[in-house]
């Protein structure tokens, strides 16, 4: 991955380190949890996909900085939240303290609103046929019609048994969504890329449920090393998995169907969809 990646990785890490505010600027403390939480480690899945749909309408990578670097902002803001300890109580992540154990739980809670906020301010700083389209989008991605509604109903499943299409709804949300308007933001940039949004909504949705399968694979096959969180944390926290409703196997194998799902929607889009079908097969193969 790093050979294909690295130069969007570095691009979109420079896009972040202008809009986010330096660790010396006053509340510093806070400005440093929120740098913390952004430059730790991550694998900027979904601003590769924003770059891969920018590549695939034969866009500019330009036209979507703005796009990658608030989605980026949007998932570091959220994993500061999921590792609360009113909510998964993760004290690892990435191989590193969560942001409430490096710091403390108030500011971790204020680091990842602030985050949230400049996701907004950096994606109005964009190139949009109408700004209102992208905001709309993102907020539904990261509101309780997406992110924070799949957490909500994450936490009420613990303990409970859900059947297949419940879990894939659940997943839709919490992490589809996200992964699903990362795709569709670089189709709202002009009229011509519009044209192009199902099908990049679609791919995203596949990819998104196959990546969260995939997930669930992890907890169980992965090495806490590898995954930079204890492994068998989905287990022993009692909650919903594929595996546990389909088992190993099948679970496997419905993500690669998903991904198969993605792939064929490629065949619609004009432009080089390379990095779009690497990140695919990438979701389902990736170690962590």
């Amino acid at each position: 991955m790093k050979t294909q990646t690295e130069p969007l990785i570095q691009r979109v890490n420079q896009v972040l380190d202008g809009y986010l505010p330096p660790p010396e600027q006053s509340p510093q403390q806070l400005h440093q949890a929120m740098r913390y939480a952004v430059f730790n480690g991550g694998k900027r899945i979904r601003p590769l996909f924003a770059y891969g749909a920018a590549s695939a309408l034969n866009n500019s990578f330009a036209t979507v900085d703005d796009a990658a670097a608030a989605v980026e902002l949007i998932h570091a803001y959220s994993l500061i939240h999921d590792d609360l300890p009113a909510m998964d109580d993760d004290d690892l992540r990435r191989g590193k303290p969560s942001v409430h154990k490096q710091f403390d739980e108030a500011l971790a809670i204020l680091a990842g609103d602030a985050l949230q906020a400049l996701a907004f301010r950096v994606l109005v700083a964009g190139q949009w046929d109408n700004p209102g389209d992208a905001v709309a989008e993102l907020a539904d991605a990261c509101g309780s019609v997406g992110m924070a509604g799949g957490q909500a109903v994450d936490l009420g499943a613990v303990g409970k048994t859900l059947g297949v299409d419940e879990l894939s709804a659940m997943h839709s949300l919490k992490t589809g969504a996200l992964i699903r308007c990362s795709l569709i933001l670089p189709g709202l940039v002009s009229p011509a890329s519009n044209a192009y949004v199902q099908p990049l909504a679609a791919y995203g949705s596949a990819v998104g449920l196959a990546f969260q399968i995939h997930d669930d694979v992890l907890d169980i096959e992965g090495s806490t090393e590898a995954l930079g969180k204890p492994s068998g944390s989905d287990e022993d926290s009692n909650k919903p998995t594929y595996p546990a409703c389909l088992g190993l196997e099948k679970s496997k194998q419905l993500a690669d169907e998903l991904v198969e799902k993605a792939l064929s929607e490629l065949e619609k889009l004009p432009g080089d969809v390379s990095l779009l079908n690497f990140l695919a097969q990438f979701s389902v193969k990736r170690n962590s």
